[in-house]
C-alpha cells in the first residue's frame, strides 16, 4: 500500500498525504485552477498596480483560482502576445484586448462566445447588463464575444485658466466646429507657446477620425464588418476640416501630433484644448496645476464619438474548468462595485448602468461631474472602426490621415486610396 501511495505522491505532497490519511481526511487537496490573463494599457498612470490589486482581491475571495495577470504593453502588443501564447506550450485562458480585435479573433478561431459559456439565467441576464453602445464592438452574428472592461469615449479637455486669459467663458466650451475654430484663434498665442487645440494623429488616428466623421454624420464602416465608407463625401469633408485646423485656421500645429506626449503638452500649457481618451481623466485631475474642464466633443451636423478601449475575451483552447474560472474573474472585475472603483481610479467609464448606481460612484460624480461626461456621451456614440482584416484596413486609413495632415496627399486622394485598399481586402467577406 505504501509503495502505491508513493507512486502518486512525492516530497511535500507525500508528507501531506500521509498526514491527511492519518487524520481521516482526503489524501489529496483539491487542485487550484490556474489562469493566465494578458492586459494592455494605452494611457499613462499606475494602471498595472490597479489591475494587480483587483486580481489580488479576486484571489482572496476565490482561493481555488490562481490568476497570473501579465501586462503586455499597448493594445497591439497584447493581441500579438496573447495569440502567440495560444500557439505555445503555455497559453493564456483569457485576455483584455482591443474591442476592435473581434473579427480577427473570430477569423482565427481563437475565442469562444460567451453565450456558449454562460449557463444560468443569472449569467444570461449578466450578458445584457452592460451599456448597449459598449457592446456594439463585442457582438456579431447574434453572439457575444467580448465583455467591456476598460472602455472609453474621446472627450475634450480644456484649460479654464487659458479661457479666462483669452476672454472666453470658462464654463462654455466650444460645442460646434465653428466655435472650436473661433475659440482656437483666441487661445493660440503668436509666439507658439500655446496652441488653441491639439488632436493626436499618431497612435490611434483612425479613432480620432471616427469622431470627426460621425460629427459630420458619417460612420466609417457597416455593422457586418465587410464594408468601409472612407471615400464618402462626408468622410472627406471631415478630414479636410482636421487638416484645416492647422493649415488654414492656424489653431493647431501642422503635421502630426503625438498621442503619447499630448497629455503632457496639455498639463504644461502648450495647448489649451486637447481631444483624448477619458482614460486620462484621473491622471489629469491629479496633475493639472490649473483649473480645467471636460466636455463632450463638438458637433458639426451632430455630436459624435466612437467608443474605444478593451474587452475581455475567453480563448477557445480552454478546459470547462478554466472557462468557469475565467467567467468568475470577468464577472468580478466588471461587477458594479469593481467597475465603479475602476472608473474612479482611472477615468475609464463604468461599463454598466448599475456601476453608476453604486453609492461610491454617485458620490464621486456629484463632487466631480466630469467623471460622467464619457458616460453621458454614449448617447451620441458609435462603435469603433472594426472590420475583417482590421489591422490592415485600419493601417490604410491611418496612413491616409497622416498623408493628408502632412500635405503629402489631398484628403480626397488619400481616402480614395484607403477605400480601394479596404475594398480589396474585404470583398471576399461580402
Amino acid at each position: 500500500m505504501f509503495n502505491n501511495l508513493k507512486k502518486t505522491l512525492s516530497g511535500a505532497a507525500l508528507a501531506a498525504g500521509l498526514f491527511a490519511v492519518a487524520a481521516g481526511a482526503p489524501a489529496v487537496a483539491e487542485a487550484k485552477t490556474d489562469l493566465t490573463m494578458y492586459y494592455p494599457i494605452a494611457v499613462g498612470g499606475p494602471l498595472t498596480k490597479i489591475v494587480d490589486g483587483m486580481v489580488a482581491d479576486f484571489m482572496k475571495e476565490n482561493p481555488d483560482i490562481n490568476v497570473s495577470a501579465i501586462y503586455a504593453g499597448n493594445y497591439n502588443d497584447a493581441r500579438i502576445k496573447a495569440l502567440a501564447a495560444l500557439n505555445s506550450g503555455d497559453p493564456a485562458q483569457l485576455s483584455v484586448m482591443f474591442s476592435i480585435d473581434l473579427y480577427e479573433l473570430i477569423e482565427q478561431d481563437a475565442i469562444v462566445a460567451f453565450d456558449d459559456v454562460v449557463s444560468t439565467d443569472e449569467e444570461k441576464a449578466w450578458l445584457k447588463s452592460f451599456y448597449p453602445t459598449l457592446m456594439e464592438n463585442g457582438v456579431t452574428g447574434g453572439k457575444t464575444w467580448g465583455i467591456p472592461f476598460q472602455r472609453s469615449t474621446i472627450v475634450m479637455y480644456y484649460n479654464k485658466d487659458a479661457f479666462r486669459a483669452a476672454g472666453l467663458d470658462p464654463d462654455q466650451p466650444p460645442a460646434t466646429w465653428d466655435e472650436l475654430v473661433a475659440a482656437g484663434k483666441k487661445l493660440t498665442k503668436s509666439d507658439g507657446s500655446q496652441w488653441g487645440v491639439m488632436i493626436p494623429s499618431t497612435g490611434y488616428p483612425y479613432w480620432m477620425f471616427g469622431a470627426l466623421a460621425m460629427q459630420n454624420d458619417q460612420v466609417l464602416m457597416n455593422a457586418a464588418g465587410d464594408k468601409t465608407n472612407f471615400d464618402a463625401p462626408a468622410t472627406i469633408e471631415a478630414l479636410e476640416f482636421w487638416k484645416d485646423l492647422g493649415a488654414k485656421h492656424k489653431v493647431m500645429p501642422q503635421g502630426t501630433i503625438e498621442w503619447g506626449t499630448l497629455r503632457q503638452n496639455f498639463l504644461e500649457g502648450r495647448t489649451a484644448i486637447m481631444w483624448h481618451s477619458t482614460g486620462n481623466l484621473t491622471t489629469v485631475k491629479k496633475n493639472a496645476a490649473f483649473d480645467f474642464g471636460v466636455a463632450m466633443l463638438p458637433a458639426n451636423k451632430r455630436r459624435g464619438t466612437p467608443t474605444g478601449g478593451g474587452n475581455f475575451y475567453i480563448f477557445k483552447k480552454t478546459t470547462p474548468e478554466e472557462r468557469t474560472a475565467a467567467m468568475k474573474l470577468i464577472k468580478f472585475m466588471t461587477s458594479p462595485e469593481r467597475s465603479a472603483d475602476w472608473s474612479i481610479e482611472t477615468g475609464y467609464m463604468g461599463v454598466s448602468p448599475a456601476a453608476y448606481e453604486t453609492q461610491k460612484l454617485q458620490e464621486y460624480v456629484k463632487g466631480f461631474p466630469y467623471a460622467a461626461v464619457a458616460r453621458d456621451q454614449l448617447e451620441f456614440a458609435t462603435a469603433e472602426l472594426s472590420t475583417y482584416q482590421t489591422g490592415r484596413v485600419r493601417k490604410a486609413l491611418d496612413d491616409a490621415i497622416q498623408a493628408a495632415l502632412t500635405d503629402a496627399k489631398s484628403p480626397a486622394d488619400a481616402l480614395k486610396e484607403a477605400q480601394a485598399t479596404a475594398d480589396r481586402l474585404l470583398k471576399v467577406y461580402r
